[in-house]
């Protein structure tokens, strides 16, 4: 999913709020003497309880997790559309179809949102041939152009800027603020199962010199080459970033110390450039800020030990 575990989840929430109160709002001032007050009731009950168990777990829950709760909306959607009395009532439905395929469209990959949309128009639309009004086809269709519309449009739009906004340009990695937002996913998980995590931060000797000598397009053109060979050699997990100049960190989830040096041993035979690295290992309750600074100490240390060396 793009974006947070917890701003995601708490939309979700919200989005199941809104919903329940429009249910409890229709059970309360039925739109026709004949309609499922009843249905409502439940529903809008059924929706408060969804969206305060969303609120509560916005720190954890897990993408099968909100993969579900979508699928449930669109289902529940379905539910009160065979069973609208009116066609106010199946055409009301419109908003909040789009309000699902908004949030899709901000929160996940173009081929689950496109799923999700799919999912939710063609659930919506058997419930609204279930249902017994008539005389909505026309408006029904103007709904589902505007969903699919407004779901890839935004969708295309926040994919960009997500991109835009997550991507160090000069070399394709991930920025240090996406790095922060995915090692704090898997510094949750690794808590939750146990299992280590390490943070490696990698920096390069005399970079400043390739600058000086050779001017800064040959240094733009390592970092990009550098960063490229790190990248191909990496597990799927792992997250690459760049923290500014030409100093990266690593996150390496399900990794000890013993494993992280044999990943930085295998990266350094990449390319013939000479870099120093620090890393620190999770101990179950460490901060990723803390990991961080452990790590970047631990490569000032081994920096300093290559020039003592070389002094020596």
């Amino acid at each position: 999913m793009r974006g947070s575990t917890r701003t995601s989840t708490s939309v979700l929430a919200l989005l199941y709020a809104v919903c329940a109160a429009t249910c409890l709002a229709a059970a309360a001032w039925p739109l026709a003497e004949d309609s499922p007050t009843g249905l409502c009731w439940a529903l809008g009950a059924l929706g408060v309880l969804v969206a305060a168990s969303l609120w509560a777990a916005r720190d954890r829950c897990a993408p099968a997790v909100h993969h579900a709760a979508l699928a449930l909306l669109w289902l529940l959607v379905a539910v009160v559309a065979a069973r609208s009395v009116t066609p106010a009532g199946v055409v009301g439905l419109g908003p909040v179809l789009v309000a699902l395929a908004l949030h899709a469209a901000h929160v996940l990959p173009a081929r689950a949102r496109r799923a999700h949309a799919a999912g939710a128009l063609l659930a919506a639309s058997a419930g609204a041939a279930l249902s017994p009004a008539s005389g909505f086809l026309l408006l029904w269709v103007v709904d589902l152009v505007a969903v699919v519309g407004v779901a890839e449009v935004h969708g295309h739009l926040v994919g960009r800027l997500h991109a835009a906004a997550s991507t160090d340009p000069l070399t394709g990695l991930a920025n240090r603020r996406d790095w922060a937002e995915r090692s704090e996913q898997l510094l949750r998980r690794a808590r939750a199962t146990g299992r280590p995590l390490t943070v490696a931060v990698l920096d390069l000797d005399g970079f400043k010199a390739v600058n000086d000598t050779a001017g800064h397009a040959a240094g733009d053109a390592l970092l990009r080459d550098l960063a490229g060979a790190w990248a191909g050699g990496l597990r799927r997990p792992d997250v690459l970033a760049r923290l500014g100049g030409d100093e990266f960190v690593l996150t390496l989830p399900d990794t000890g110390p013993e494993e992280a040096r044999a990943l930085l041993d295998r990266l350094g035979r990449t390319r013939a450039v000479a870099w120093s690295s620090g890393t620190a290992t999770s101990s179950g309750d460490d901060a990723l800020a803390d990991l961080l600074s452990r790590a970047d100490a631990a490569l000032y240390a081994a920096k300093r030990a290559r020039v003592s060396d070389l002094s020596g």
